[in-house]
């Protein structure tokens, strides 16, 4: 009894050793993004990659006309984050290089995810988290519209300057989504003659399926303030409308982390109308999105519990899923059956069939 006491009380002090050194995680938990927003606003990873080898602390503080030393402290951050790295030149000297991730961070890679990290480190976007806990409590009005005044979208409406970066975004988004969806189910699309993309956005997602399959007529499918600045495209009609209205025919209905904006009801507002919009007897729904806790082992877990905080935070209705709740929308949206795969990111793909 003395000896499982002991063994209790050491325990307790090593957890209670590593709750010390986690919670400095979290008090200074915005250190990290606000430094990759600070290298992208410097162009650093677009200097490297122009680069044709690694560059010294003073070549890179000459291109930037700044101070070496304070350029020295941010690349040390970023350094042991393993944003960038370090190459030697000589037994003397080192020089700075790109890896896999900061190339993410260029701002015309063909993978770049630089427009979704200026959105979420904006200011509009930022404020909100402020607001979450009084929303909890029902204290007003959910956290985005209760700091500025509208939803979502209605602010996207009003404001061009943040709608353009809120679709910028989407899109940088979309085409590292639709190149693992065309990769690991490439079959979902065999078949098909026409297909729409309900809250399509820019059009990017129907661009990069018509392009792997040329045979598919796309519709992309949102409301006219976003429709209006999409870039015209080949093999894309772009239509404006609201998808809580109705949804233009097509042989199937692509949805692209839609659902995932709206409520239960909402979102079976939405099917009903994707499902008048096929062929009963040959038709389908294709779904991209996120599945809350459909494997234990899933590499990106985590991703959807973040997302799932995202949602709460910026918009007034939207949640992740589980497995459970997505049956039960297809369900009461009149659907007989569906089916799912994995793909090689945070999402999975549905076909659902009336």
């Amino acid at each position: 009894m003395v000896t499982e006491n002991k063994e209790k009380r050491i325990s307790s002090k090593e957890e209670e050793a590593v709750a010390q050194q986690e919670i400095w995680k979290y008090i200074f938990g915005f250190v990290p993004m606000a430094l990759v927003k600070c290298s992208i606003d410097l162009g650093i990873p677009d200097i490297l990659e122009n680069h044709e080898t690694p560059m010294t602390l003073a070549e890179l503080a000459s291109k930037l006309n700044c101070s070496q030393s304070v350029l020295y402290r941010i690349m040390r951050f970023l350094i042991h984050y393993k944003i960038f790295q370090e190459q030697p030149l000589s037994k003397t000297s080192v020089g700075y290089a790109q890896t896999p991730l900061s190339r993410l961070l260029t701002r015309h890679g063909e993978n770049t995810m630089v427009d979704l990290v200026l959105l979420e480190t904006s200011p509009i976007m930022l404020a909100p988290w402020h607001k979450l806990s009084a929303w909890v409590l029902g204290n007003g009005n959910s956290p985005f519209e209760a700091t500025h005044g509208k939803d979502l979208w209605g602010f996207n409406v009003e404001n061009p300057g943040h709608s353009k970066l809120f679709n910028d975004a989407m899109a940088c988004a979309t085409r590292v989504e639709m190149a693992a969806v065309i990769e690991g189910c490439p079959g979902v699309f065999e078949g098909l003659k026409t297909m729409v993309d309900v809250g399509g956005g820019d059009g990017t997602a129907l661009r990069c399926i018509v392009e792997a399959c040329p045979w598919i007529k796309g519709i992309n499918y949102d409301l006219p303030h976003v429709v209006s600045v999409a870039p015209t495209s080949t093999g894309v009609e772009h239509v404006s409308g609201n998808m809580f209205d109705y949804v233009p025919k097509a042989d199937a209905v692509y949805l692209l982390k839609v659902l995932h904006d709206w409520t239960d009801e909402k979102c079976i507002d939405i099917l009903k109308n994707c499902r008048a919009a096929i062929p009963q007897d040959t038709g389908k729904l294709i779904i991209v999105d996120t599945i809350i806790g459909h494997k234990e082992d899933d590499e990106f877990k985590e991703m959807g519990l973040l997302l799932d905080m995202v949602m709460m935070a910026h918009t007034s209705d939207g949640k992740e899923r589980t497995l459970e709740e997505w049956s039960y929308l297809f369900h009461e949206a009149g659907f007989t059956r569906y089916t799912t795969k994995k793909i090689q990111t945070y999402l999975s793909v549905f076909e659902v069939y009336p």
